[in-house]
């Protein structure tokens, strides 16, 4: 039903695309990836990250590269935000079978792919800034974040058998994603301010 009313009340390609994602989550994703691959929320994660591409096709009909580059920050994230909850529940997933990457390859080399993606993740950030998608108080706000999601890592690092520290960065990752994405709204709402 869902799918008809996109088709016919939003459009065509919202309607393909949100299939499409609801395939890649309640299938692939949940069905197969999540009990196949250590990979599985990496992969999994272009479902996750659908959201703003979704609602950017709802409004405009086509597909942008700005609303592809939201996806792409969405996904990016993806990994560090799970993975640091893997790391603190590690016992719990390795008990029901989950192959999350701390129970298959341990929490050292998580740790690092945590960190590694969290700098991914903030030369992405400043993307939008980059091709003139926001102005300044993204920019600044997105350098912020990024500093303090790249501390949060690096003390994972430095400290790693604290399981609540990765907890923590676990939590702060979504504030982290709700913060640069208000901003991202805030710097928006001033750059049409000033071109008027």
């Amino acid at each position: 039903l869902s799918m008809i009313i996109l088709w016919f009340g939003v459009n065509s390609l919202t309607a393909v695309l949100t299939f499409f994602s609801l395939i890649g989550y309640a299938v692939i994703y949940t069905v197969y990836l999540k009990r196949a691959t250590p990979q599985n929320i990496v992969i999994g994660g272009a479902a996750g990250a659908a959201p703003p591409l979704l609602g950017w096709v709802a409004v405009t009909g086509e597909v942008h590269s700005s609303a592809l580059l939201l996806f792409l920050i969405i996904f990016v994230w993806t990994p560090p935000h799970f993975w640091a909850l893997a790391i603190a529940r590690k016992e719990e997933y390795a008990k029901v079978g989950i192959p999350m990457l701390p129970v298959t390859h341990g929490e050292a080399y998580t740790r690092l792919n945590i960190l590694l993606y969290t700098i991914l993740l903030v030369a992405i950030t400043i993307v939008p800034y980059l091709t003139g998608m926001s102005g300044l108080i993204y920019l600044v706000t997105a350098m912020i974040l990024g500093g303090m999601f790249l501390n949060q890592a690096i003390q994972m690092m430095r400290h790693p058998n604290d399981l609540e520290r990765a907890m923590q960065t676990f939590k702060f990752s979504i504030t982290y994603l709700g913060v640069l994405f208000a901003a991202l709204l805030v710097d928006h709402y001033f750059l049409i301010q000033l071109n008027l």
